[in-house]
């Protein structure tokens, strides 16, 4: 709600479009939407795709095992940490080989427009995304790791052990020191030590912003997440970069 970015890309993930648009506050569904409709009607590139992928990066989603799964009650699982309306429309990614769930509310009104404008698209949320990348590309199985997802505002944290998955959840922010008391508190709970696990981060940071820097003064072991194996714009952020390679 606080932005948007498009990519457009070949068949063979070539990035041949990119935009990013940072709104001066947090915005309404419908205020979002007269966005999207703004930039998909006045470029020529948007308006052809042939194939759509849309990503939610919002705080309002939570993990769910198979062993507590019930696509009947699906609001059951937000509403205790999250605040919900009685029309919102919720739904799931199924990470099947991690036996989890992402349940989130996607902008139904967004959705309605883009079935409208190009028919039958896939929407996913961008911490399914990011825990499928962790768990299928990056050697996780025998080490104590930390991701850190930084937006212009809000950030995800997932932390695992061993391959397993001990935390995810996201965290809003307003300074530096914000962001580094939320994800020391996190480690500290954990029984971790901030001293030695490795620790990568991605998004909207890199090594000469305050938020890296001051992360570093604690977190020794931290570093910039490098996703490569295709071609993509340099403008774009790594973790746009993250969806859009693991999108097409």
């Amino acid at each position: 709600m606080t932005g948007l970015s498009f990519l457009v890309s070949t068949p063979k993930a070539e990035a041949v479009f990119f935009s990013e648009k940072i709104f001066p506050s947090q915005y309404t569904p419908q205020e979002l939407l007269l966005e999207i409709e703004k930039e998909i009607t006045s470029n020529d590139v948007l308006k052809q795709c042939e194939e759509v992928c849309i990503i939610y990066a919002n705080t309002t989603y939570t993990l769910v095992p198979d062993a507590l799964f019930d696509d009947k009650r699906l609001s059951e699982y937000l509403k205790f940490n999250s605040k919900i309306l009685a029309g919102d429309y919720i739904a799931y990614d199924t990470l099947t080989a991690q036996s989890i769930h992402v349940v989130y509310v996607p902008l139904i009104n967004v959705n309605n427009y883009l079935f409208d404008t190009f028919g039958s698209f896939k929407y996913y949320h961008a911490t399914s995304v990011l825990l499928q990348y962790v768990f299928e590309k990056l050697p996780v199985k025998s080490a104590t790791k930390a991701f850190i997802q930084v937006y212009d505002g809000h950030f995800d944290l997932l932390i695992l052990k061993n391959g397993s998955l001990l935390l995810c959840n996201s965290y809003s922010y307003k300074t530096p020191e914000d962001l580094a008391y939320y994800v020391l508190f996190a480690i500290e709970q954990l029984q971790l030590k901030p001293e030695t696990i490795e620790t990568s981060v991605l998004g909207a940071i890199e090594e000469t912003d305050p938020n890296f820097e001051i992360l570093y003064t604690y977190i020794r072991n931290l570093s910039v997440l490098n996703v490569t194996g295709f071609t993509v714009t340099p403008q774009a952020k790594p973790h746009q970069q993250l969806l859009l390679k693991n999108c097409f």
